[in-house]
């Protein structure tokens, strides 16, 4: 299996950290976001990834050299402009559908996971996968319920239906009203057939494509990630605090 590292980020909010970094090389408990992510999705057997880098792109492409690729075929995805999450992936696109489209033994892969470089967690890639490829869908997000200024909506069957930012009206585009209301945890499982379907130019969020592709019946399933640890490291006090969890066995990486 194929993955995808969204680490192209100006990391403004990680700031000093990224004054003179990318926030993929800023550090928890003695070691980079970019390697605990990569090392993270090598437990789960993916050794094909592909990163797009935009802020201090070439330190990022020295640490993976000098470190050689940790034993994984790594591409780069260099980004002029930031595309943000969705334009980022359809750049990247080729990497998933290259010719062959293979891994071991020449096998072809269906479905790719797209993780964010900011954040660290204990879902289980495995399940979360096995669950995407059981429903057939179109893509799967890992969800929790927690408090956050932005939440994704799905009805009854956990396919996406909407959204909310904040105090807004909720963004409705399936016809049934909302069940639930889950918090992204920027981690998604994507069967590659969703590719050709991205029709946005530029940059524009992923989740603007699935809310479109959700309201024409396309089926874009929420995997509940609750038991898991998760942190969003975009922010000095979260990293200070994932890395107490490290040192506490909170968590392990």
């Amino acid at each position: 299996m194929k993955a995808m590292i969204l680490a192209a980020g100006l990391g403004t909010r990680l700031r000093p950290l990224t004054n003179d970094r990318p926030k993929a090389l800023v550090e928890v408990g003695g070691r980079t976001l970019l390697e605990i992510t990569l090392r993270r999705l090598a437990s789960f057997g993916i050794r094909e990834v592909i990163v797009n880098v935009h802020h201090f792109a070439d330190m990022v492409v020295e640490y993976l050299s000098k470190h050689n690729n940790f034993g994984m075929r790594v591409e780069i995805s260099r980004e002029e402009v930031l595309l943000d999450t969705g334009g980022g992936l359809k750049k990247a696109a080729w990497f998933f559908l290259e010719a062959g489209g293979s891994g071991h033994a020449g096998k072809k892969y269906d479905s790719f996971i797209l993780h964010n470089v900011d954040v660290i967690s204990t879902i289980d890639l495995a399940k979360m996968v096995q669950f995407h490829q059981e429903t057939k869908a179109l893509a799967t997000l890992a969800v929790q319920q927690r408090e956050t200024s932005r939440q994704l909506l799905f009805d009854d069957h956990r396919r996406l239906c909407g959204r909310r930012k904040g105090s807004a009206s909720a963004e409705i585009v399936c016809g049934v009203e909302p069940a639930y209301q889950w918090a992204f945890s920027g981690v998604h499982a994507i069967s590659v057939r969703l590719l050709p379907m991205i029709t946005e130019d530029g940059g524009f969020s992923i989740i603007d494509s699935y809310l479109r592709l959700a309201g024409q019946g396309e089926d874009i399933l929420g995997f509940r990630a609750d038991n898991y640890y998760w942190r969003d490291l975009g922010k000095p006090e979260n990293v200070k605090q994932a890395a107490a969890d490290i040192e506490q066995q909170v968590l392990q990486t």
